[in-house]
């Protein structure tokens, strides 16, 4: 039998936390899931029936492997109104879901050895993508008490000459921190300074509470800003795998066709038709569930602040952090699902920054998350608690 390679990049790929915990909560048929980010909700209808529609009708054949033109234009027109961004269809390439998007474009971008500057705390596939990639993954801190939102003195602190590329998301995974324009303005200013490219994820960028989303690409003059979107998130399309790039530069577009051709031929055509449904139907369902998770983030962060437990209040996304008053976070989420029956994403898979947390899921039915931090709470015990933002700023 042939040997496996010591070299392959893939033995460098950690695992993540968040999976580790939801396969051993899959397990427990009583388990509360609050690990997972995924909403509870069907997707629209619209969209259900449009690729009923073209299931009936034979039309769910290979595509260009950038995509169906129609959703390319539908998706550019969406990016440049939200964005402020320049975007046509060309610019646009449709991905298997965001992570794909994400770790194709590393591929076409960037070569081995090349650092990638990532927020700590830190959504751990961003780390496992560019370790499959060969890349360096290495984080800028942000902290709570300044509401997880980077400084950019510490993002510049942490450039060397291999770094390439920042990786930037707000609403952000898993704070749910939302960077104000100027923040973001001086983060592509650093960018611009160092000649680095920003990938910005923003598959969160419908679902914000008290702060509206601004994304970096708005202050791009020079094409260095590369935007992903998701439809799993907004649209409760979680297992359709469709997502979007939106690539300003032409050559980068092509060889990220080449990286499809290799990889995956094309995206889901069935996920393609209902990207396009959602992104031209009605947004009615959007703006409910957006409203349903900013009911849900209130009766959360009352819960734990009548129960004791400090927490960094989100301005977006659907995740909560709960100090759980442990650093060794993996043991505290096992117990928790063994003695309780909740399972909750442990703070150390999303690095330092994180220490002592847990991540919640806001998108559990209502009661559901609910009752889990209740249980959480018992688990806590702590003598008193309130904002981590607020703690801090005393």
């Amino acid at each position: 039998m042939p040997f496996l390679s010591s070299t392959s990049p893939a033995r460098a790929i950690p695992r993540s936390g968040i999976r580790t915990l939801m396969e051993l909560a899959l397990r427990d048929p009583e388990a509360i899931h609050l690990e997972i980010g995924e909403p509870d909700a069907r997707p629209p209808a619209h969209v259900v029936e449009a690729v009923a529609r073209a299931a009936r009708d034979g039309a769910l054949g290979y595509t260009s492997s950038l995509g169906l033109e129609t959703l390319r234009e539908a998706a550019a027109e969406r990016i440049a109104r939200r964005s402020g961004a320049r975007a046509d269809a060309s610019s646009v390439v449709v991905t298997h879901g965001a992570m794909s998007g994400l770790t194709t474009v590393m591929t076409a971008l960037l070569g081995p050895g090349d650092e990638v500057l990532l927020p700590d705390p830190t959504f751990p596939n961003w780390a496992m993508a560019a370790r499959a990639c060969g890349l360096v993954p290495t984080t800028y801190a942000t902290h709570a008490r300044e509401g997880f939102v980077p400084r950019v003195e510490d993002v510049e602190a942490v450039i060397t000459p291999r770094t390439r590329a920042i990786v930037v998301c707000s609403p952000n995974n898993p704070t749910g921190a939302v960077y104000p324009a100027a923040t973001l303005e001086a983060l592509v200013e650093l960018a611009r300074r160092h000649d680095l490219w920003v990938l910005s994820d923003e598959c969160y960028e419908a679902i914000t509470f008290d702060t509206p989303h601004v994304s970096p690409a708005a202050f791009d003059t020079d094409a260095r800003v590369l935007v992903f979107h998701s439809m799993s998130k907004t649209y409760a399309m979680t297992g359709w795998r469709v997502g979007l790039a939106h690539l300003p530069d032409p050559e980068l577009v092509e060889l990220v066709g080449h990286v499809a051709e290799a990889t995956l031929a094309c995206p889901s055509t069935s996920g393609q038709v209902a990207a396009l449904a959602a992104l031209t139907g009605s947004q009615e369902w959007v703006h409910d569930a957006v409203e349903s998770y900013w009911d849900r983030r209130d009766a959360a962060v009352g819960l734990l602040a009548a129960r004791g437990l400090r927490y960094c209040e989100p301005d977006g996304a659907f995740y909560l952090m709960v100090d759980v008053g442990t650093s060794d976070t993996d043991a505290f989420a096992t117990r928790l699902l063994e003695r309780r029956h909740v399972a909750v994403a442990p703070g150390s898979t999303f690095g330092e920054g994180a220490h002592r947390m847990v991540r919640v899921s806001l998108a559990a039915p209502r009661d559901r998350l609910l009752e889990g931090l209740a249980r959480l709470a018992d688990e806590v015990r702590p003598a008193a608690g309130s904002s981590l933002r607020a703690a801090a700023a005393r």
